[in-house]
């Protein structure tokens, strides 16, 4: 596609985004007034896309000297990386099917700006700054971090006493995983799932492994779409969760035996591995929706098969001894963003307007924060959803004076 040609494509999509995102444009109209963030500089790993495009622009009008790149290899669009580099002036070094050199050099020119706050999705940035990139760690005030998967490596960090700066939870806000990880998640991987392949979801035998927020929201989906849903867990809550949901529960070993489609979701790695490829059948196709390309083995799937060949956009197809065929969609990549457009928007403008509130509330905390994990103050997110309310013309009921009194007394009786 001719350059210009790509720039216009990016900035009509980011304005699309913009257009849909009325949560974070009521908070972008304070900060922007206030200039928030004037003389600040932010650092941002988020997957490069017309939603992540919104909030960068917002904390840039917001007084910012904001640097982006990537956070993961497959998940740029490039026509918005374009729009944001030309059209909106903002430093933006993701580029899509970046080398994993090339994807760590990008994460050090963020770095390069030595800033004062990160916003962050996988960790990325924060793990380099605690290893490779130590020289700039006493400048950083502190962080979000956006995602699951980022979630565990920092509360990791933090038991050790490794963790140098305070991180903001952004994951575990209500307003995030409650809709992000479970309807975002759930839409975009079918989305991504269907753009790859363009095969019928009704109808097949649909394998997801976890039953966490995203692992809900894909089983929802396909289940909604007519697919016959299977749970693969670790965990026997979950388990018993997902049981009572309606779907089947099984080991990924005797699942994947059926199975049409499997879908990973799970933040951990080796989900999929040679002895459950040994098991599936004739046809398979293996998506991952979780942060790394780590929960679906493609050591494995080199190793156990004799050939491999790309057979579609996003599809590799790998051949067995026996003729057997398993199709492995974005490299094992998440697929939601890989092949598809990432989160619909209105379900990002939600997590991106706790984003921008986290940061401001960092920025303007009277306390210094300790290095630590924190869960986003309650206040923040009921802001963020009586706002959501109000664009979506909808009202709820108030609690009387007595029914506050009563909620808060032991000596009241029925």
């Amino acid at each position: 596609m001719p350059s210009n040609e790509l720039l216009n494509k990016g900035v009509k999509r980011i304005e699309w985004a913009r257009t849909h995102m009325p949560v974070l444009a009521r908070i972008r109209d304070r900060l922007v007034k206030e200039q928030t963030f004037d003389g600040l500089k932010v650092g941002m790993a988020l997957h490069t896309e017309a939603k992540t495009a919104v909030l960068a622009v917002t904390i840039k009008e917001a007084g910012a000297d904001v640097r982006l790149t990537g956070c993961n290899p497959l998940s740029t669009d490039d026509s918005v990386a374009m729009a944001l580099n030309e059209r909106y002036g903002l430093e933006n070094y993701a580029e899509k099917g970046q080398s994993q050199k090339d994807y760590y050099a990008s994460l050090n020119r963020v770095i390069d700006m030595k800033p004062d706050y990160i916003i962050d999705d996988g960790a990325d940035l924060i793990f380099l700054l605690h290893t490779k990139r130590k020289d700039m760690l006493q400048k950083v005030k502190g962080a979000n971090e956006e995602t699951t998967t980022g979630i565990i490596r920092i509360r990791a960090m933090a038991r050790e006493g490794a963790l140098r700066f305070p991180v903001m939870s952004v994951n575990d806000a209500y307003m995030k995983y409650l809709f992000d990880n479970r309807y975002g998640t759930g839409q975009s991987t079918m989305d991504g799932i269907m753009t790859a392949t363009n095969l019928v979801i009704a109808g097949k035998s649909f394998v997801v492994a976890g039953y966490g927020w995203c692992g809900r929201g894909i089983a929802m989906r396909a289940k909604g779409m007519g697919a016959d849903v299977t749970v693969c867990e670790v965990d026997p809550i979950r388990a018993i969760e997902a049981r009572l949901d309606g779907f089947a529960v099984k080991t990924m070993a005797e699942a994947i035996k059926a199975a049409d489609m499997v879908v990973s979701a799970t933040g951990c790695k080796d989900v999929i591995t040679a002895r459950h490829l040994r098991n599936a059948k004739d046809g398979c196709v293996l998506a991952n929706s979780g942060h790394f390309d780590n929960e679906i083995s493609k050591t494995d799937l080199r190793q156990t098969a004799k050939k491999r060949r790309k057979v579609r956009d996003f599809v590799d197809e790998y051949q067995f001894k026996n003729g057997k065929r398993i199709y492995l969609l974005s490299d094992g990549r998440l697929v939601n963003l890989a092949a598809g457009q990432g989160h619909p928007v209105e379900i990002m403008d939600m997590s991106f307007a706790i984003q921008a509130s986290c940061l401001e509330y960092m920025a303007l905390s009277p306390q210094s924060l300790e290095p630590d994990v924190y869960d986003v103050p309650d206040h923040i997110d009921e802001r963020v959803a009586r706002i959501k309310l109000e664009t979506m013309g909808l009202k709820i009921d108030s609690l009387s004076a007595s029914q506050k009194k009563y909620l808060s007394s032991w000596r009241e009786g029925t």
